[in-house]
């Protein structure tokens, strides 16, 4: 497969138009200009189509962001456009660390604020000891985990530290979830349905009578994974909206469900024909991180733009993308493991009949299509509804998708590439 390089485009969707006019506030998708979903897909962009290598004419135009008064704060700080005679710089160098999957394609970022990734790193570990979280042998798989470089390059526009250990926390706990109940630190798919119940019932409480009240409660503190999702969403609640907290409890609901699914193949030994564990990837992948972008980013993007179709397609695809880019690099990881784990690579090798290269080969193809078709649904979005809080939304995913493949790409503690090229 010969290797794209890094895309020509660069990660963080600008505002969609250069005048946005006058916008209402949380009052539906008419008080803020927008087309209804159905009318997304009617009529056809003005612009000629362009080659198959260039970016989509919408994207384009996004990334050329907006201008004149007052548009300069819908920039994330840290790409700056240069001046409009200026030649186009390159991209952002990658990292020293690590090296990305030939073919694959994604957006370098710059390296994380080291001040901000240090204080992270502090704070978690403060926080971990805090709830308990693990026993002093797994210090170092904490530590490599490397969490504070993964969600300060992930967040580029949190205006402080506080707002991005929402994120944070957040991280930790779904995975001390996935450890302990699903994976290598205890985990089985033997009755991990009552297991992630009753944990989730630390996201969305118990509403029960007077009488059992006590023993619900009691049960939060029971183990590492219920302690760290109490305190995680207990903080989330301090910096996010009702409605922004209900959306993660949701996103998080689809998450569990996916987990569930992934079981249940376990437990009967079925390797799912590639569409069934793309469909379950929907749902078991990273949708509960950018889907608060904005509560970290510290502003709302209200519910009604929030669960438009279209908006909800590009955050679908955000996630499995990136869900996608977490089989690639942990395909090695995995192989090393006790047992046989799904990931899209092993899945299209059993019921394809191809090699295990060409299967991990075409698993990057179908990161590309997933990538490709996330850009140009952001793009559509932007252009078809230029309010600004959506266009600094759909800027935060696909600073979401950067990050998330930069942390992966640059962990070498955790993940290295097979060797097929």
């Amino acid at each position: 497969m010969p290797d794209p390089g890094p895309s020509p485009v660069q990660s963080s969707l600008p505002a969609a138009a250069a005048a946005f006019g006058t916008y209402g506030h949380g009052r539906g998708v008419e008080a803020v200009g927008c087309i209804r979903p159905e009318q997304l897909a009617v009529p056809a962009p003005p612009d000629p189509p362009a080659p198959a290598a260039a970016p989509h004419p919408a994207l384009e135009r996004l990334l050329r962001g907006p201008n004149g008064l007052g548009t300069a704060g819908l920039h994330l700080a840290r790409y700056e456009e240069p001046p409009p005679a200026a030649p186009e710089p390159a991209g952002p160098a990658e990292p020293a660390a690590g090296r990305p999957i030939p073919g694959l394609y994604h957006h370098p970022v710059p390296e994380p604020d080291p001040v901000r990734v240090a204080e992270i790193s502090r704070r978690i570990k403060e926080w971990a000891d805090e709830v308990d979280l693990y026993p002093p042998e797994w210090e170092d798989q904490f530590d490599g985990f490397s969490v504070g470089r993964y969600m300060v390059a992930c967040h580029p526009d949190a205006p402080d530290i506080d707002h991005l250990m929402l994120a944070t926390r957040l991280m930790v706990a779904e995975n001390v979830v996935d450890d302990c109940y699903c994976e290598d630190h205890g985990g089985s798919p033997v009755g991990l349905g009552g297991r992630l119940l009753l944990a989730h019932t630390a996201l969305d409480p118990l509403h029960t009578t007077t009488e059992y009240l006590p023993a619900w409660t009691e049960s939060l503190r029971s183990d590492a994974p219920r302690r760290a999702y109490r305190s995680a969403m207990e903080h989330l609640l301090q910096g996010a909206s009702p409605s922004q907290a209900d959306r993660f409890r949701h996103d998080m609901a689809r998450l569990h469900m996916g987990y569930l699914a992934e079981a249940a193949w376990a437990e009967t030994d079925y390797v799912p024909q590639v569409w069934e564990y793309l469909a379950m990837r929907q749902f078991n992948n990273f949708r509960p991180c950018p889907t608060i972008t904005d509560t970290v980013g510290g502003y709302e993007l209200p519910a009604d733009l929030h669960a438009q179709p279209a908006m909800q397609r590009v955050i679908a695809l955000a996630g499995n993308a990136t869900t996608i880019v977490n089989d690639l690099y942990s395909y090695t990881k995995e192989l090393a493991s006790p047992g046989r784990h799904l990931n899209l690579p092993v899945v299209i090798a059993e019921r394809e009949g191809v090699s295990v290269k060409e299967a991990y080969l075409k698993a990057v193809e179908v990161h590309n299509d997933l990538m490709h078709a996330f850009e140009a649904a952001a793009a559509e979005l932007a252009v078809s509804c230029p309010a600004p809080n959506v266009a600094r939304f759909l800027r935060g995913v696909a600073a979401w998708v950067d990050g998330n493949h930069y942390w992966h790409m640059t962990n070498t503690y955790r993940y290295s590439l097979p060797d097929f090229w």
